[in-house]
């Protein structure tokens, strides 16, 4: 794989939408329908979001069956409860077990649930990960330390414009007497795509 070339063709891809975009907000402030000010503090919310929001909704769902269950069954409505609003994208929510291991790509673009993650990282918009997880997950999640045994089904998820997945990853043992708190530091970004699971703590 040239990864040289994959990077150009991601810059000028990225380039080209950043230039629209530029386009598009200018045009919107020329015609009035939004003022600079108030596309500056979009953005500055959007930038703020980490994966704290989706770290409270699985610590939630490994500590109240009942909150899990309306997770896995409207997930959409189950992150509202946090307050955290998706009326534009259908949110799917997957859970990891022993038999199954889900990760998360896009292989269009970088569609992402960035009102649970936060902003995607540079390798999930990579043109090398967007296609190599499809055809060689194991292989991919190696690369990030995760080793899934042969046993457990990998499951690859393609996100769309209209669709974003969020990965319940397993709770390590060990963990039965932790409070909500404590469990949200274990889970991560990585841990929510699929790339990664939860270690085993060594002590609460």
């Amino acid at each position: 794989m040239n990864h040289d070339h994959d990077h150009q063709s991601d810059d000028k891809v990225h380039a080209y939408y950043q230039i629209l975009g530029q386009a598009l907000k200018e045009l919107l402030i020329e015609k009035g329908v939004v003022t600079a000010s108030e596309i500056r503090l979009a953005m500055e919310r959007r930038d703020s979001i980490t994966p704290v929001n989706g770290a409270k909704v699985v610590a939630r769902a490994w500590v109240d069956p009942e909150y899990r269950a309306r997770l896995l069954a409207d997930a959409n409505a189950a992150v509202a409860e946090f307050g955290i609003e998706m009326p534009t994208t259908h949110l799917v929510a997957l859970e990891n077990s022993r038999e199954v291991h889900n990760v998360v790509v896009c292989t269009l673009c970088s569609c992402y649930p960035r009102d649970l993650l936060g902003l995607p990282p540079a390798w999930y918009k990579s043109k090398a990960y967007r296609s190599r997880v499809v055809h060689a997950p194991r292989e991919v999640l190696q690369e990030f330390g995760t080793d899934v045994s042969d046993s457990v089904e990998v499951r690859v998820h393609d996100s769309t414009a209209d669709m974003r997945y969020l990965v319940i990853p397993m709770r390590p043992a060990g963990t039965e007497d932790w409070d909500e708190d404590t469990l949200r530091a274990l889970v991560t970004r990585d841990t929510m795509v699929g790339v990664a699971t939860v270690d085993t703590p060594h002590s609460a």
